[in-house]
């Protein structure tokens, strides 16, 4: 090694970055000092007899593999207009879909033991990847992280429910892909004692799930829960999507049966099954399952009482108007009537005493609008609450935020996934300022992504733990603000 290499022995600063991982070296790309190695693959392709199948490692490769460019995307079909131009969803053709990327701070100085995160996107398990252009991790890398993210299997092939295959694929992915990073982060100057891994919507639960896992014990020492639950459902209600979807094509529900079925006809007949409904609205959908392996319990059991990863440090919260996101581009917060409300409130089990106390905080709102809030607040906020509430006697520091910045950007305000441009740092991305708008304040992206950093860094985002106060950081409107125990009525309406 010459005298003007890497510490680590990589490429000497300054030239096409190179490392070597156990499984062969990487040439990658480097830009304002920060690496990026793109399309690295962690397990093989899941196709042909491996297409129902737990991943399996890599084979080494001979040489040098080139990583300047993102990987194959799993198989999926883009958002649905609207959401389209909304949420960005880059199709990338190929088989070897089990990838992820890295970026790493490319300097000589303080080159070790670098803080770890690890991003799972989002996209309701069927959508997503690591190639949206949002979570580019050059931010992150400036301000010394090693930022990885990654594919995973989404849909039927990641979320299917069979007799003859195992559960939750796509979190075995999710298992491989930081197995790997544990293997081999130390090359690009991480630390695999010092990782976190953080994730929003769909990634945020199965962030949670993950904390629940046995099989997930040792390979991360912090979590961020964006947007998410924790929530799985037992295999018998899992599985229905499944079979809808076989019954649509015409074969058994079994992975044997479906291996024969093409890419692009499974995903036709997916979407048409699961195409009307919403994370909100309900209707067919690919959820987490209970399987007795990966995940012996419901996660929000598991988690709870001092349980499953209790000395993990959380981070966790949800934006303020999470449902205008779907119900917006619809007019659902203006074309809902008062008796479909009602209806509504019926049909999804909305206690009545609760429903009073959110209409007379909100008497200006919409029947919409007030159904929105009532679902944001059942499906995400409260089950955070109170999984930060469980956690308060175990060893792991909880901390809590709500994003309340409202984006112009036809009237979506704090919606769901608006955070994360400002989470990555990525505010002069066409693709954030689609939801965003071009005038999001960047004080406000610098505090939020500053936090991020802190608490991977150190655990501790900049702001006081949870305890019997409820401490919630609010980023927005405004400056950064710690509030205690905000709207904390409704809250405990839900609890009679």
């Amino acid at each position: 090694m010459s005298d003007d290499s890497d510490p680590l022995g990589r490429a000497p600063v300054g030239r096409a970055p190179l490392v070597r991982t156990r499984f062969g070296a990487l040439r990658g790309s480097l830009k304002h000092g920060v690496a990026s190695f793109l399309g690295v693959p962690y397990a093989k392709a899941p196709v042909g007899p491996l297409r129902f199948r737990a991943p399996e490692p890599v084979e080494p490769w001979e040489g040098v593999r080139e990583a300047r460019a993102f990987g194959a995307t799993a198989p999926k079909r883009p958002y649905a207009p609207p959401l389209d131009a909304l949420l960005p969803d880059p199709d990338v053709e190929g088989e070897d879909c089990l990838n992820l990327n890295v970026w790493a701070p490319w300097e000589k100085s303080a080159a070790e033991g670098r803080p770890v995160m690890v991003w799972i996107h989002g996209g309701s398990l069927v959508h997503g990847s690591s190639s949206v252009p949002v979570y580019d991790g050059a931010a992150f890398a400036r301000d010394g992280v090693v930022l990885v993210s990654l594919n995973y299997r989404l849909g039927i092939e990641g979320f299917g429910v069979f007799p003859d295959a195992p559960a939750n694929l796509g979190l075995r992915d999710q298992l491989a892909a930081l197995a790997w990073v544990r293997e081999n982060i130390a090359a690009f100057g991480g630390d695999p004692e010092r990782v976190t891994v953080f994730g929003e919507s769909a990634g945020a639960i199965c962030i949670a799930a993950l904390l629940a896992s046995p099989l997930a014990k040792g390979l991360f020492r912090r979590a961020v829960i964006q947007s998410g639950a924790p929530v799985a459902l037992p295999g018998d209600r899992a599985r229905r999507t499944t079979e809808a979807i076989a019954a649509h094509l015409g074969v058994e529900a079994t992975a044997r049966a479906l291996t024969h079925i093409p890419v692009e006809r499974l995903l036709d007949a997916q979407t048409e099954v699961t195409g009307k409904g919403t994370p909100l609205t309900g209707g067919h959908s690919f959820q987490i399952v209970v399987d007795g392996e990966l995940l012996p319990r419901d996660p929000a059991v598991a988690l709870s009482g001092g349980g499953a990863s209790a000395d993990v440090d959380l981070l966790m919260g949800t934006n303020t108007e999470e449902y205008r996101l779907w119900f917006v581009p619809g007019r659902l917060t203006e074309r809902l009537s008062r008796l479909a409300l009602r209806a509504a409130l019926w049909k999804t089990k909305v206690p009545r005493r609760t429903a009073r106390v959110y209409r007379a905080n909100r008497p200006r709102e919409t029947p919409g609008e007030l159904l929105g809030a009532l679902a944001t607040d059942k499906l995400l906020r409260m089950p955070l609450n109170r999984l930060a509430d469980a956690r308060t006697a175990g060893p792991g520091s909880t901390y809590v935020y709500e994003f309340g910045w409202r984006s112009p950007v036809l009237g979506l305000g704090a919606c769901h996934a608006l955070e994360l441009g400002f989470v990555f740092g990525t505010l002069d991305r066409p693709e954030t300022t689609a939801l965003t708008g071009p005038d999001a304040p960047r004080e406000l992206a610098d505090a939020m992504h500053a936090a991020w950093v802190r608490f991977a860094a150190t655990g501790d985002p900049g702001w006081r733990a949870w305890d019997a106060t409820r401490p919630v950081m609010t980023f927005g409107p405004g400056a950064p603000t710690l509030v205690e125990s905000p709207r904390d009525d409704e809250l405990r309406a839900w609890d009679g």
